[in-house]
């Protein structure tokens, strides 16, 4: 991973590294996997702009399947949802 290319992701707005107090970049390991899955996106051939899109969708579809699996573990259906009226 080149540091070029961290920054064009810091430049679209994919990560937002914090910073030491020399003003260097700091990737956590979690923005290091993003910019991992944009390489290998943009090495595909997909536009940057796209690849941030995707991943951004990824992330979004991950973190509602996460919601839904603990909801359907906190609330239990055994069946049909009775007949109201």
């Amino acid at each position: 991973m080149t540091q070029a290319f961290l920054r064009s992701l810091d430049a679209a707005k994919l990560l937002t590294p914090g910073r030491s107090e020399g003003g260097h970049r700091r990737y956590s390991r979690y923005q290091l996997r993003i910019a991992a899955r944009a390489r290998e996106l943009v090495d595909q051939g997909t536009a940057l702009d796209s690849a941030c899109r995707i991943i951004i969708l990824e992330d979004q579809l991950a973190e509602a399947r996460r919601i839904n699996a603990e909801l359907q573990h906190t609330h239990p259906t055994d069946g049909p949802a009775p007949a109201v009226g």
